[in-house]
């Protein structure tokens, strides 16, 4: 945690405040201060503070109490407590930590071991941001497919029934794309895996750049077979968005490993679910279903084609 760290201090006599300020700004922290805890708390709601030290004996909301409404709001980022108290008695300290202070420090408080204090502080940030981290890269790592770094079969399967459950709640459509690269199998035969590893990169990269950002997604299935999930998207408005990645897909080309090119087509089945009707029991998997057989039909026409299919379930 290199970037300068806000303390935000909480101290009801102007005068302390002002000198726990000077001597925080002068270790190059930057400082916010509030009059009292109820304060303290709306600052924290405007803006994040790495690090709060904060008296204990104020009006309307003290030390402590401030501490236990910070960690009852559970923001995404740790704050790190100090209380400050002119109290020394170990049930006060205790009490103040179980509070939810992570340290304490006695008045008058000495420069010294504030900068000591604070240092501390500052590692412990670091290991929750550090930890923080490779808990994200755990989870991309877990939802991430290794070759064509599009999401992998858990992330499908996780979302999908998320999505789907959404669309039925919120009568909102929903299209679901099975795509399936034509003659892959040729592809490895002739050219070998590596190549097919880089067809594979090149159809997902495509994918990707092809539909919308932030709203539409793309997984791989398994083996040359990736699932597009258009949320709102209906019969009407999917067939454009499936002809645009066919055609840029048709239009890839490739190298061969000795000197020549080569290009790629694919065959994509869709299941739409409509916005309208009543359909309690549909799964994601029942859209994957249909698009299957969509899939099969788009192969037997000849490949490198589009066919969409409206899910018709029983209504009620």
């Amino acid at each position: 945690m290199d970037e300068k760290l806000e303390i935000l201090v909480v101290e009801d006599s102007q005068t302390q405040a002002l000198q726990l300020q000077f001597l925080l700004e002068s270790e190059g922290y930057e400082v916010s201060v509030a009059k009292n805890g109820r304060e303290g708390l709306d600052l924290l709601a405007e803006r994040p503070f790495s690090i709060v030290i904060t008296d204990w004996v104020m009006p309307e909301m003290d030390g402590v109490e401030l501490c236990r409404a910070i960690r009852d709001r559970a923001g995404k980022d740790y704050v790190y407590l100090f209380l400050v108290t002119a109290k020394s008695s170990k049930e006060e300290i205790v009490s103040g930590l179980e509070g939810g202070a992570d340290d304490y420090l006695v008045k008058p408080i000495e420069p010294a071991e504030l900068v000591a204090r604070l240092a501390t502080a500052r590692r412990v940030l670091d290991l929750e941001q550090t930890l923080k981290e490779r808990n994200r890269e755990i989870t991309r790592l877990l939802h991430t497919d290794h070759l064509t770094q599009v999401f992998n079969r858990n992330h499908l399967d996780e979302q999908l029934v998320v999505i789907c459950k959404q669309a039925l709640r919120y009568h909102r459509s929903l299209s679901v794309v099975l795509c399936d690269l034509d003659y892959f199998k040729k592809v490895n035969d002739s050219y070998g895996h590596l190549v097919g590893d880089e067809v594979l990169k090149g159809f997902a990269k495509t994918v990707k750049e092809t539909i919308r950002f932030g709203v539409d997604w793309v997984a791989r299935y398994g083996g040359e077979e990736f699932v597009v999930v258009l949320p709102e998207t209906d019969h009407e408005g999917v067939m454009p968005v499936c002809e645009r990645i066919r055609q840029a897909i048709a239009e890839l080309s490739f190298e061969d490993g000795s000197g020549g090119r080569f290009s790629i087509t694919a065959s994509f089945g869709v299941a739409v679910l409509p916005g309208s009707g009543n359909f309690d029991k549909v799964t994601g998997y029942d859209l994957i279903g249909l698009a299957d057989d969509c899939l099969y039909q788009a192969k037997n026409a000849g490949r490198d084609r589009v066919i969409v299919a409206q899910y018709e379930g029983l209504e009620k």
